[in-house]
């Protein structure tokens, strides 16, 4: 064999090792991720009070979880009260906030300070100390006061059940060399119509290794479409009917007292 021959072989051989290496470490890091969300098309109907999502999935064993549902970003405006002459509460001004869901659930196997290091939480948008950072909101003076009045954003969505970061109640099983997980969320009525997205992370050794998405459709049905619908495209007209039902409304309770000899 001459020395060319003997060269391209043993470039040929250095070329597949590297390869062989390449794919035996990308298999370390890798995690079979797969996810679904039961019940992902809600309908909002005359009756509805909020209703709850199931997110389940395969991922490889040992791996810890991250679910977040949330929102398409946009924007949210919060009120700033004060006294007004020393005597009376009222607006004094207005707070708006851009880049931030109207809805954020987030869901751990574990805290999420201690399976994912700060980098990622700020990269994925992961848990509120990142959200905060993500957030843009005037106006504001400094870092100092755009932090106060973000936890004050974060207590108004957490009392309206909008916002809520938990840990450790996504269920794990281990089935055939896999891990099966599972989780089961309420849906808040509170929840405007829309799209929303669940995104799965893996994580190992504190970084995002992969991760997986699934979609929820909430949309409004038969009557409440319609006079959502009404109050959209003939906001007049729908101004009439709502005087109409109202004094209908206070009628009928009054015919209700009249017949039970009225009020003691």
């Amino acid at each position: 064999m001459g020395k060319t021959g003997f060269f391209l072989q043993t470039m040929a051989l250095v070329i597949f090792l590297s390869f062989a290496i390449l794919s035996v470490s990308q298999g370390e890091l890798s995690a079979e991720l797969t996810t679904k969300a039961n019940h992902d098309h809600i309908q909002i109907d005359f009756f509805y009070h909020g209703s709850s999502i199931s997110v389940r999935g395969v991922s490889d064993l040992g791996t810890d979880l991250i679910i977040k549902v949330s929102s398409p970003e946009g924007h949210q405006a919060l009120r700033e009260k004060g006294k007004v002459a020393g005597l009376l509460w009222m607006n004094v001004g207005t707070l708006k906030l851009e880049h931030v869901s109207s809805l954020y659930f987030l869901n751990s196997t574990k805290k999420l300070e201690d399976i994912l290091d700060k980098e990622e939480m700020n990269k994925y948008v992961l848990g509120y100390g990142a959200l905060e950072r993500h957030v843009e909101m005037e106006p504001v003076a400094h870092e100092g006061e755009k932090l106060k009045w973000f936890n004050e954003f974060v207590k108004f969505k957490e009392s309206s059940k909008l916002y809520s970061i938990s840990s450790g109640n996504i269920s794990l099983t281990e089935n055939q060399g896999k891990q099966n997980y599972y989780v089961l969320m309420n849906w808040p009525y509170q929840a405007a119509p829309g799209g929303y997205t669940v995104t799965v992370y893996a994580v190992r050794d504190k970084k995002v290794v992969e991760t997986a998405e699934a979609h929820v459709t909430v949309e409004q049905v038969g009557v409440v479409k319609s006079f959502a619908n009404m109050a959209k495209d003939s906001a007049s007209f729908y101004g009439v009917i709502s005087i109409l039902a109202a004094l209908g409304a206070g009628f009928g309770v009054g015919m209700v007292f009249r017949k039970g000899g009225g009020a003691h």
